[in-house]
């Protein structure tokens, strides 16, 4: 993998995240993250769109005038959503139903049409592709871990309605790890997900701090070794 592929890894996953860094598309993230199982669905539909725009995009951006690129790029995200809805509908229609109005509302996600615009395109097909496949998994991770985290304190379960994404098979997948008489209406609720995603990027903000300080103590601990060294 060369070096711009690398870059775009680091930038979807983690240095330029959608949810974490850029906050884009929160109404969704923050609105259906109370399990699992609803976020990863999300997650997937998310990805997928991504992906799929992107490419479109990357391959149509030469025949469309600049005056209307981004209401044509509005019309290529609001068929892959009409998709990947109709395709929800059909095959997992208890996360469709679960999900409700925020799958539509993706077409509005800012970081689907940003990404659109800033990279697809400007860049090749396979690039484009790469670049929401990228952005898609470092949204999809940050929603996963968002649910777990809202559903583990509010209900103490993980994968609770599993079988509404992978079928009645999933249903043994729910975990239930802490008992609770009565669920934690704070976990669950908006301002459940307001306070986890502040800790998830309070969490990403320490661990930057850390790699940048580690890496500006790296030169000072080199020249000392060299010192060191040096007079032995």
């Amino acid at each position: 993998m060369n070096s711009e592929y690398r870059t775009l890894s680091k930038d979807g996953l983690w240095e330029n995240n959608p949810a974490l860094v850029q906050l884009l598309g929160l109404c969704p993230l923050l609105a259906v993250s109370g399990t699992v199982t609803n976020a990863l669905g999300l997650g997937i539909a998310t990805l997928l769109v991504l992906v799929g725009s992107n490419i479109t995009v990357s391959l149509v951006r030469n025949f469309v005038p600049n005056e209307i690129r981004i209401p044509v790029f509005v019309i290529v995200i609001a068929t892959f959503v009409t998709l990947v809805e109709l395709t929800m509908n059909a095959f997992t229609y208890g996360l469709y139903m679960a999900l409700g109005i925020f799958i539509p509302l993706i077409v509005t996600n800012c970081a689907i049409i940003g990404r659109a615009e800033a990279y697809a395109s400007k860049n090749n097909w396979y690039k484009a592709g790469f670049d929401g496949l990228m952005m898609g998994l470092g949204f999809a991770a940050v929603l996963v871990a968002l649910g777990a985290i809202r559903e583990l304190i509010g209900q103490g379960t993980l994968f609770d309605g599993a079988e509404l994404l992978l079928g009645e098979w999933a249903s043994s997948l729910r975990i239930q790890l802490i008992e609770f008489d009565y669920p934690l209406l704070l976990a669950i609720l908006p301002p459940g997900a307001f306070i986890g995603l502040g800790f998830l990027i309070a969490g990403k903000n320490w661990l930057d701090e850390k790699k940048r300080e580690k890496l500006a103590k790296a030169p000072v601990e080199k020249a000392q070794r060299a010192r060191v060294t040096h007079v032995s």
